[in-house]
């Protein structure tokens, strides 16, 4: 089938342009379409910018195995690019007695996964490292960090293209029909002037709207066990100078990891995200919210003043459920999950997306 690109690729965030830049390196021909007006809007650029080290999450997951090689390769990516970053660290606290053993399985889980730096440290050296903390036990993560993620982006789109890849933003796509006959595909891009393009394959690397694109098309019946969930997270800036100098993690919580403490690259203090479930997109952060973050850091920081917490931003987490029930790792589908040659559907890229967003491209690659 003659069509107008090899490869035409939804989304520009973090995953749809690492994914383009790996396409395009290897002498694909590469089309990026982006319903907004610049690149990385959405997820991508509403997070916490932090490089995990891969602890979390269960053995021999997508999670687990793409978050440890997507941290080691994104540590390489930013140091060869000149990207800004930071390997910071970062402290994993217990502050009662029944959450030590809970530090002690994160280790454990941590260890299976090949995070091997990571040390178990007693109250005492916890608090020798900072000083303003309060716990009962810590777990410190060395190789956890902080990046630039838009200056990321903006690198991976400038591969990208200097290999002959294209973006075409205000390009949102309408609907994808599979050509079933003689294979490829017809992608329906709207905006102020809509066309319809054509394609050998698609990667569906749209973020929250990665499951309606598939439910729009004809793709739905291959696909109809996977449903959207919107899960947003909150976050209020710290005024005053940062107390920590490393990332403070309170034991995760059901659906995220806690109210923690992070710091930008400007040396910014924030702290979030909290779990919010919601029906719709909606990235207003509500100051009232503010009563609980107070709770829930004083757990670990006594000394933070009244006043101080102003609302900063929202993200949102892209998360699925598969059958109705709560799936919590990457989805990667293929050919051999939905039947359809040439698509390949990214559902569930939450954290850590960002940082395995390498990981996640070559893995593409190789399908």
């Amino acid at each position: 089938m003659n069509t107008d690109c090899e490869y035409i690729i939804v989304g520009a965030g973090v995953v749809g342009l690492a994914i383009a830049a790996t396409l395009a390196s290897n002498g694909k021909d590469v089309l990026v379409l982006e319903k907004a007006a610049s690149i990385g809007t959405m997820t991508s650029a509403r997070n916490s910018e932090v490089i995990h080290a891969g602890i979390y999450y269960p053995r021999d997951s997508l999670k687990a195995r793409l978050c440890v090689s997507g941290r080691q390769a994104l540590y390489r990516y930013c140091q060869d690019r000149y990207i800004n970053h930071r390997q910071c660290g970062k402290l994993i606290v217990a502050t009662s007695a029944s959450q030590v053993t809970q530090l002690k399985s994160i280790q454990t889980r941590a260890l299976a996964n090949g995070v091997n730096d990571i040390r178990l440290l007693s109250a005492n050296d916890a608090m020798a490292m900072e000083s303003e903390l309060h716990c009962k036990a810590a777990l410190y993560s060395p190789s956890t960090g902080i990046v630039d993620s838009h200056g990321l982006m903006v690198s991976l789109l400038g591969d990208a293209q200097s290999h002959g890849a294209a973006l075409a933003t205000h390009a949102p796509v309408i609907s994808i029909e599979h050509n079933r006959v003689i294979g490829g595909f017809t992608v329906h891009v709207g905006g102020q002037d809509p066309i319809a393009l054509t394609s050998q394959w698609v990667i569906n690397a749209a973020g929250h709207g990665a499951c309606a694109l598939i439910a729009t098309s004809e793709l739905m019946h291959n696909t109809h066990c996977v449903e959207p969930i919107l899960v947003k997270g909150n976050y209020f800036c710290l005024s005053g100078k940062a107390p920590f100098s490393r990332l403070v993690y309170p034991v995760p919580e059901p659906g995220g990891l806690g109210v923690h403490f992070t710091i930008d690259l400007g040396a910014q203090g924030r702290f979030g995200p909290d779990v919010e479930p919601i029906e719709t997109e909606n990235y207003a952060v509500n100051p009232l919210r503010a009563g609980s973050f107070y709770s829930a850091v004083r757990h670990y920081w006594p000394g933070l003043p009244d006043n101080a917490l102003s609302p900063d931003y929202a993200g949102i987490r892209p998360k699925i459920r598969l059958n109705g029930d709560v799936y919590n790792d990457f989805m990667i589908q293929t050919q051999a999950q939905h039947g359809v040659p040439g698509l390949v559907n990214l559902f569930g890229i939450e954290s850590p997306g960002l940082t395995a967003s390498l990981a996640i491209a070559q893995q593409v690659g190789k399908l």
